[in-house]
């Protein structure tokens, strides 16, 4: 990843151009992107991270191959689609031979019941059923050359189909995956006699990540050389990393002076188009292998003056200790301060 600027910033003022004295200085400085492209960031009205963390990026052009993308798509569906999909070619295939039984003729398959219309139909299914699977029961057998030819041939896509299938439901389950769930908004709340930017995560399944870190990343449109431009702001943690993460973790940003929300409103977040991009890293403790998980929150995603609701249970004696992960999205609204909708840092 780029290297992101993380200096002091004065608080928002709409409009502003970079003043005149710091032209030269300023102009040392190339805009830092991610890897989104400069143009595309700055043009782009939508959100740069969706919330389940894919990108709002589309690729053409690619040819039908590699648009597709068959084995990583395999890969990502869920389980319920990729189950149906095995289910749908697997019955797809058994019709396909059936038909092709069918038209061998009645005689191309001894030992049927049935020797017209549907039911010859169907007990070529059957057979194929049984051919393509390696059940043969030995009811049915092939007769003559087209059916034997069939037979052959079925049987080699058999053994293909099912050692792929194989293949792909193993690599479904030894492939570790993150299911952090993040909190629905984000709240900037008191925080330490000032304000903080905060959002919460909690480990959605039963295996334990390990050192866990985090990065929150501020994105938002400036006037530079009178055009508008995304900047790229690295927000400083309360704590950016966790050696063990059993529970849920509160993620904090202190809004200081020399925060690039300070000063800042809900109406100037809006304003500027702002984005708060949520990345975390963490190893997972079953696989011993790395995982990622990111996120995002837009201006309308962000609550003020609000904290988040306790999801903690208060254990006596030897009660375990619980979270609650139905109340992770629960946030209190406090109200706004007295005369403004600013939390001053």
């Amino acid at each position: 990843m780029h290297e992101i600027r993380n200096a002091p910033h004065e608080p928002f003022q709409p409009g502003r151009e970079e003043p005149a004295g710091h032209a030269e200085p300023r102009a040392r400085e190339e805009p830092r992107d991610l890897g989104f492209g400069s143009v595309v960031a700055s043009e782009s009205r939508l959100r740069l991270v969706n919330r389940d963390g894919s990108f709002n990026v589309q690729r053409r052009g690619l040819g039908l191959r590699a648009s597709l993308s068959l084995y990583y798509s395999l890969l990502t569906l869920s389980w319920p689609r990729f189950l149906g999909l095995l289910a749908l070619l697997y019955l797809g295939a058994n019709a396909v031979f059936a038909a092709a039984y069918f038209l061998c003729g009645p005689a191309a398959l001894s030992g049927r019941p049935a020797v017209a219309g549907a039911g010859r139909f169907l007990d070529s299914f059957f057979f194929s059923v049984q051919t393509l699977s390696t059940i043969g029961y030995g009811k049915m057998l092939p007769v003559g050359l087209a059916a034997n030819l069939l037979v052959t041939f079925e049987s080699l896509a058999g053994l293909l189909f099912f050692a792929v299938a194989t293949g792909l439901i193993f690599a479904r389950f030894a492939r570790p995956l993150a299911d952090i769930v993040f909190s629905e908004r984000a709240v900037v709340a008191p925080y330490r006699g000032g304000a903080g930017f905060m959002l919460r995560i909690a480990n959605r399944r039963r295996n334990e990540l390990v050192e866990v870190s985090a990065q929150v990343i501020f994105s938002r449109m400036e006037m530079r050389d009178g055009q508008p431009t995304r900047r790229f702001y690295d927000l400083p943690l309360e704590r950016n990393q966790v050696t063990i993460f059993p529970l849920s973790w509160t993620i904090v940003h202190p809004i200081g002076e020399d925060s690039p929300l300070a000063g800042m409103t809900a109406a100037d977040l809006a304003a500027v188009d702002g984005e708060f991009l949520v990345l975390l890293t963490g190893i997972d403790e079953t696989y011993f292998q790395r995982v990622y998980s990111r996120s995002s929150y837009k201006a309308g995603e962000v609550v003020w003056n609000a904290r988040f609701a306790d999801i903690l249970n208060h254990p006596r004696g030897g009660e375990p200790i619980t979270v609650d992960v139905r109340h992770l999205h629960d946030v209190e609204e406090l109200g706004p301060p007295a005369g403004s909708t600013t939390v001053e840092p």
